[in-house]
């Protein structure tokens, strides 16, 4: 399990290329503090979701590299299974376990982070997550009972480098923005099937 922790603490050990990446843009934001005396780094974990009007949501270009919008496109019939990398992890049901949260959260966040700045708040590094997760056969589940369709898997080999479960701790977050997470799983998966159900073939 890899908990990210608060930022007041050590962090855990990367364990792939994407992570490392992260791990470099943030010591290189952090350089710049001398010459950009206020800097705000908001670690995202999986946001997920869309507005719940249906109007706004994510569009990716070709297959999607996310799982969610990934399940969302197997739900309407543009593709035609899940692909599960990894269903022999230590979690509850084998499947890896992350951190979702809903994009509409992170907005949020977004905004309670830029009345920070009028503050002169130098160098902060928040973690905009649940502090929980959920595992990938969860968000299919899920998925299904907001969409009412049955979503077709296949279970393959764990990708490398790839941890059974990550999830943030948000505590820092709440105690100086004042922010908290205040959607739950059904209204990531309600919200995300509205948007892909209105837009069965892309954005138009």
């Amino acid at each position: 399990i890899c908990k990210i922790p608060n930022p007041l603490f050590p962090p855990c050990t990367i364990t792939n290329p994407y992570g490392k990446s992260k791990y470099i843009c943030e010591h290189i934001l952090k350089d710049t503090i001398v010459a950009h005396p206020n800097i705000i780094l908001l670690r995202y974990f999986n946001p997920v979701g869309a507005h719940k009007t249906g109007l706004i949501g994510e569009d990716p270009i070709g297959k999607p590299n996310n799982l969610m919008p990934y399940i969302a496109q197997v739900a309407v019939g543009r593709l035609p299974y899940v692909n599960i990398f990894g269903t022999d992890y230590d979690t509850p049901d084998g499947t890896g376990v992350r951190d979702y949260i809903h994009v509409v959260d992170v907005a949020i966040g977004h905004i309670a982070a830029m009345k920070q700045f009028e503050m002169n708040c130098g160098l902060k590094i928040y973690n905009l997550g649940t502090g929980k997760g959920y595992s990938v056969l969860e968000m299919i589940k899920t998925l299904e009972k907001a969409s009412g369709k049955i979503i077709s898997y296949k279970e393959c080999s764990r990708c490398p480098g790839d941890l059974a479960t990550v999830y943030a701790d948000p505590t820092l977050a709440a105690q100086e923005l004042g922010w908290t997470v205040q959607r739950n799983l059904d209204e990531m998966c309600k919200d995300l099937w509205r948007w892909q159900s209105n837009n069965p073939n892309r954005f138009q």
